[in-house]
């Protein structure tokens, strides 16, 4: 299908943007902040907006798991682009977007903090349920049974004590995400862009409730 795709993808410390026309890319930015993709996306932003010109069809935005702060950077720069434009905005998982990935089933496994890791598997492109949370011990067993191959995007690796070469890292590409969407049916833009567009979170956030007085 011809269409003009926009992505952003900053859930690691490795960001980068990257327009798509009628299955070309005419553009593509990456840039690393450390600390907050805040102060450097809107200059490669404004130049992805230059390079896609009045032909925007959709607006596509890596959701993680990742930076929190990266993502919901992402996603409010992603809402006032299709706002403005008066196009869809699209959500994808950011571990459907790895540079150099050429298998469509694979599992990724990454640090969740806190002394646990996640998995998640990946078939036909598409995550097959959300991330679970699991032990480094059981982690470890799974890569030794699992016969797909294993990811990471971490930027460490998550069981370094394993055979080197038993997971492969790599990084989320926005061009990837561009591709993706340049992909995508008529009808599946139309269902996805009814989703409402957040963070993938690993586990459900912590929210303090006030005590009562007295």
């Amino acid at each position: 299908m011809s269409r003009c795709v926009l992505a952003i993808e900053t859930s690691t410390t490795r960001a980068s943007l990257a327009v798509v026309k009628d299955g070309a890319v005419v553009f593509e930015s990456a840039f690393v902040s450390k600390r907050s993709h805040n102060s450097q996306l809107f200059g490669p932003l404004s130049a992805a907006l230059e390079a896609v010109g009045r032909e925007l069809d959709l607006v596509v935005v890596g959701l993680g798991p990742g930076s929190y702060t990266g993502v919901r950077i992402a996603i409010s720069a992603a809402h006032g682009v299709a706002l403005s434009r008066g196009v869809p905005l699209v959500g994808w998982s950011s571990l459907l977007a790895g540079d150099g990935v050429g298998e469509s089933d694979y599992r990724v496994v990454g640090d969740a903090r806190r002394g646990r890791l996640y998995v998640v598997e990946v078939k036909d492109g598409e995550l097959v349920e959300a991330p679970e949370l699991i032990s480094v011990e059981e982690a470890r067993e799974r890569l030794l049974a699992g016969s797909a191959p294993w990811l990471t995007f971490d930027e460490k690796l998550p069981l370094p004590d394993v055979d080197v070469g038993s997971i492969r890292p790599v990084r989320p590409a926005a061009v990837r995400l561009a591709m993706k969407g340049a992909a995508a049916t008529a009808e599946q833009v139309e269902h996805l862009s009814a989703r409402l567009v957040e963070p993938l979170y690993l586990e459900g956030a912590f929210i303090t409730v006030a005590k009562k007085k007295g």
